[in-house]
């Protein structure tokens, strides 16, 4: 008998704000460090001129469309929508006493749907952006200052919407900021170690004043935080390479370490000495961090390798992380690795490391979807990766790890956020447009939206064991 995933577990699928809603001046929105990074995150402090063209300005439209949008979610069948509330929607440039009412009536109007349609939010408070002006006046989060700025920020979303909103996240992939600073804290490439590191000790206390906020305000809320879980693997048995890929995942799991356990770890002291980074952190930085995430989320797209050796090395062409090629793992068209057992792997890593309910927020294929002369896009390829990775999730349940759910990236097409394509899609609906931001717009169901209706109906019970 195939196995059955928990009554309780959340199925759907994730977004960010600046990838889906478009109408990037609307109703007093103020500019954010995405709308200045018109080819993705690969983007620097500088002034957008008039007539700059970004795709994001209009993305899909979902800040109009969302009625729809949300209608097909249910017809899939989710339990769980992950969005993202665009920061500068509610405080335009960062530093406001009060609130832009727009911003929070239009979000009153998305969580007004969802729950008419019996689907749980989960809500990030910042993807992949922030108000502009917090960049380009206080230096990003190298400034102390901004950690006031988003408590003020967090307290007022949980205050308005936390009768609603019960399951809330932190930052998005939080640790990006040690590989494009300025989409993760808005501090410029290039900056030195010890400014980005003071950069993300302020976001990491900004996160726990965030998360003693939420269970302050929100009645039986839960919070946590959101890694990039790329797992390095040793390229070889050499103990070299099995003690370089322990300090590669450190890299990352540091982040989380922090967040679930509500201090910094030995071995990213003697990290920082090596680096000759000495941080400031105050008895009131000490105290804040105490206070620790409810449940882990992360993203989990692909696996790396690495070795002492570089020479004995090949990398991978996607775009941010750069990671050692593993031999025996096929790529994605965007030169991602693929690797459904890693998935597995990763979870149970966590769950052993931090004994925390796991939440798989993020997991997808960027393809080429083409409509055939039917009307139809027969997306398989997308399926098997799906199907393949979620096999490896009812798997690590089976191992006794406790997973909340899984919300796939991305439910429909969006805007990659690395390199601000529409080509590069990822949804089980079809969106008309291409990487010019020209299209009808209108949506259409892929093979994959009835595959995945189907998994979530039968509560995975007609996922297949992977072929390969």
């Amino acid at each position: 008998m195939a196995f059955r995933f928990p009554d309780t577990f959340l199925w759907g699928g994730a977004t960010a704000a600046n990838q889906i809603e478009g109408a990037y001046n609307a109703d007093g929105k103020g500019l954010s460090t995405s709308d200045i990074q018109p080819y993705g995150t690969f983007g620097e402090l500088k002034p957008r001129v008039e007539g700059d063209f970004n795709i994001k300005d209009n993305a899909i439209d979902f800040y109009h469309r969302y009625p729809e949008d949300i209608a097909l979610f249910a017809e899939l069948g989710f339990s769980c929508f992950r969005l993202s509330i665009a920061w500068s929607r509610i405080f335009p440039k960062g530093d406001e006493l009060e609130p832009n009412l727009q911003g929070l009536e239009y979000y009153d109007k998305i969580f007004d749907e969802l729950e008419k349609h019996n689907i749980t939010p989960l809500v990030t408070l910042s993807h992949y952006e922030m108000p502009l002006h917090l960049a380009q006046h206080y230096q990003g989060w190298t400034n102390r200052k901004l950690i006031e700025f988003f408590e003020r920020y967090a307290s007022t979303v949980f205050s308005r919407y936390g009768d609603r909103v019960k399951h809330w996240l932190t930052f998005n992939e939080i640790n990006i900021t040690l590989h494009e600073p300025f989409t993760g804290a808005g501090i410029p490439r290039g900056t030195d170690p010890q400014n980005l590191y003071q950069g993300i000790h302020h976001q990491l206390v900004a996160s726990a004043k965030a998360v003693k906020a939420c269970h302050q305000l929100v009645p039986n809320g839960k919070i946590g935080n959101m890694m990039l879980g790329a797992i390095q693997y040793p390229l070889t048995s050499h103990p070299d390479d099995i003690f370089e890929a322990l300090q590669q995942n450190r890299e990352w799991l540091f982040f989380g370490d922090v967040q679930s356990r509500g201090y910094y770890p030995s071995y990213i002291w003697r990290k920082f000495k090596q680096m000759g980074v000495k941080l400031d952190i105050t008895e009131a930085d000490k105290e804040a961090l105490t206070e620790t995430i409810d449940f882990i989320s992360f993203s989990y797209y692909m696996t790396g390798c690495v070795s002492v050796h570089q020479s004995d090395m090949a990398f991978t062409d996607e775009d941010i992380l750069k990671m050692g090629c593993n031999p025996y793992l096929e790529s994605s068209d965007w030169g991602w690795q693929i690797d459904p057992k890693g998935l597995r792997i990763v979870l149970n890593l966590l769950y052993d490391r931090y004994q925390k309910p796991l939440f798989i927020v993020e997991n997808g294929l960027g393809a080429v979807d083409t409509v055939n002369e039917n009307g139809q896009i027969e997306d398989d390829y997308r399926i098997d990766y799906l199907n393949d990775h979620l096999y490896q999730v009812g798997e690590a349940l089976q191992d006794g790890v406790e997973i909340m759910g899984y919300t796939s990236w991305a439910p429909i097409d969006l805007v990659s956020a690395s390199t601000a394509q529409m080509s590069k899609r990822y949804g089980y609906i079809y969106v008309d447009s291409d990487d010019q931001g020209q299209g009808s717009l209108l949506r259409k169901r892929k093979k994959s939206f009835f595959w995945y209706q189907d998994v979530i109906q039968s509560k995975g019970e007609n996922l297949t064991p992977p072929t390969k």
